[in-house]
């Protein structure tokens, strides 16, 4: 069975964005899409007596909005087959669920009714720092969303926290036929093993050699499986999330890794990802180490 890409849709303008950009996904990998509307209004409807003046404005509310949408997707490409569904829980747990049998999920930036100040809505964080699957939330410029650069940024942790990640990054950069460039940013630390503080300036101690070295053995299986993507790598100092937040204005995707502590039930997300889902300048991915 193909698993679906899931879209969370709430007739937002953020909404829209990331239904487009899941059309383009959808058809390049060859999947499904499935819109979903999580609404609470069937769950408060139900135990309530049916009256004659119809519906209630919530339900009316929600057809329209997975209407519109799969309405859009078909205009963008008559090719994806296309499925919706309304769902009585809230947005954030519907999508978690759903991410459970999907490729991946995508979420705008913003839901509708969130603060214009907040630079991430509620519901996209929560399903990036506690869904199975690959997350994606959509942002950025049109250059980015339109894949018009055709460059793809992967962000690379430590080791055990990347390997779906590199997967996933060779997978997109194949299918989209572009360049694949490869972070793992380093920092000295500020004492030396004697205690002695680290001049700014000085010799890096070999951590730009034991950051290469790790990119290195990241990625040498993936590279064997997809010899024909363009790959350049770079270890650059600094902090990570700033370094990936400042190259993505030239990237079509940003991905990174993460690991789910078991046990663990709140959000697990780490500073680069938190960064990069605030401040990135294109569609950021969020891939959970499954293995």
């Amino acid at each position: 069975m193909t698993l679906p890409l899931v879209v969370g849709v709430d007739g937002s303008d953020s909404c829209l964005l990331a239904v487009d950009w899941a059309v383009d996904e959808a058809e390049r990998h060859g999947l499904p899409l499935r819109l979903v509307h999580a609404s609470l209004w069937a769950r408060y409807e139900a135990g309530l007596p049916s009256v004659s003046q119809g519906p209630p404005s919530e339900q009316l509310l929600a057809e329209h909005v997975v209407a519109s949408a799969a309405e859009r997707a078909e205009r963008r490409s008559p090719d994806v087959k296309v499925t919706t569904d309304i769902v009585p829980e809230d947005a954030a747990d519907a999508l978690v669920r759903e991410g459970d049998d999907a490729f991946a999920v995508v979420t705008g930036s913003r839901g509708r009714g969130e603060l214009k100040g907040m630079l991430l809505g509620s519901v996209g964080l929560a399903v990036a720092g506690r869904a199975h699957c690959p997350v994606v939330v959509v942002r950025g410029d049109r250059v980015g969303l339109a894949g018009r650069h055709e460059r793809i940024l992967l962000g690379l942790g430590e080791a055990g926290t990347s390997t779906d990640a590199v997967r996933f990054a060779f997978r997109e950069a194949e299918l989209r036929d572009c360049t694949l460039d490869v972070v793992r940013a380093w920092r000295r630390p500020a004492f030396d093993r004697s205690g002695e503080r680290v001049r700014a300036g000085g010799p890096a101690d070999g951590y730009e050699e034991g950051a290469s070295a790790l990119l290195d053995a990241q990625l040498e299986a993936a590279i064997a499986e997809h010899p024909h993507v363009r790959t350049r790598r770079t270890t650059p100092e600094g902090p990570a999330g700033k370094v990936l937040v400042h190259r993505s204005a030239a990237a079509d995707l940003v991905i990174v890794g993460t690991r789910h502590r078991k046990g663990h039930f709140g959000l697990q997300l780490g500073r680069v990802s938190h960064a990069l889902l605030h401040h990135s300048q294109c569609p950021v991915a969020v891939v959970p180490q499954c293995h």
